[in-house]
């Protein structure tokens, strides 16, 4: 059976600061600031929706984010400033290791699906715009069990649908509660640090391998 390979998208493959440049015109020098609080309170809010069963999309926690941003940093974005860095956001880039990476896993057999908090439309845009939509055999999306990782429901939805078992599976991602998530539901994981700052969440809980980026990924998983 071939391997199967689950990408983590938003921070894993697609670069969630890569709308930095549009933000410094808007914000100007906090731009990068205001991106990272942007990122970190879309995810809070995905945990929390998830935990009080309040689901809404991914599309939602991220719009709701960038209005806590706006008051936290006391920035007046006009709606329409605010809905072009939302049209923004379902084009971001791919990392330049990406395509690469995803080319040599595709061409040894290996099984790759997009993993992710987005619905399956918004995934599958925003993996075409990156111009790496062929590299996958589909999309799986938690937003289908209307929760978010690292939900240990969303994990056996990922086996299930892509057809496959814990032995026989991978999870990619560089977000650190995803890859304990991923552990947690007994599939093995490899954290992608892109940062040399990041940190592990020290929960006793380990990758099974850490990486700095995906270039490595041919030399373990093949």
């Amino acid at each position: 059976m071939s391997t199967t390979i689950a990408f983590d998208v938003y921070g894993t493959l697609i670069d969630t600061h890569g709308i930095v440049s549009e933000l410094q015109i808007m914000v100007g020098d906090i731009a990068t600031t205001f991106s990272h609080t942007w990122r970190e309170k879309q995810l809070e809010y995905s945990f929390r929706r998830g935990l009080m069963k309040k689901y809404e999309t991914f599309a939602v926690c991220t719009s709701n984010a960038l209005d806590y941003t706006c008051a936290s940093y006391d920035i007046d974005l006009t709606e329409e400033q605010k809905n072009n860095l939302l049209l923004s956001y379902q084009s971001l880039p791919a990392f330049k290791d990406a395509e690469e990476s995803l080319s040599k896993l595709k061409s040894n057999n290996c099984r790759l699906f997009a993993f992710s908090n987005g619905t399956t439309n918004a995934v599958d845009t925003l993996l075409v715009k990156a111009n790496i939509r062929d590299y996958f055999h589909g999309v799986v999306s938690v937003g289908d069990l209307k929760s978010f990782k690292p939900n240990p429901a969303v994990y056996e939805y990922f086996l299930k649908v892509a057809d496959t078992n814990k032995n026989n599976t991978w999870l990619i991602s560089s977000n650190s509660f995803d890859v304990i998530g991923a552990i947690s539901a007994g599939i093995r994981a490899v954290w992608v640090k892109r940062s040399e700052k990041a940190v592990f969440d020290p929960w006793g809980i380990e990758p099974t391998i850490t990486v700095n980026d995906l270039n490595g990924l041919y030399a373990i998983i093949n």
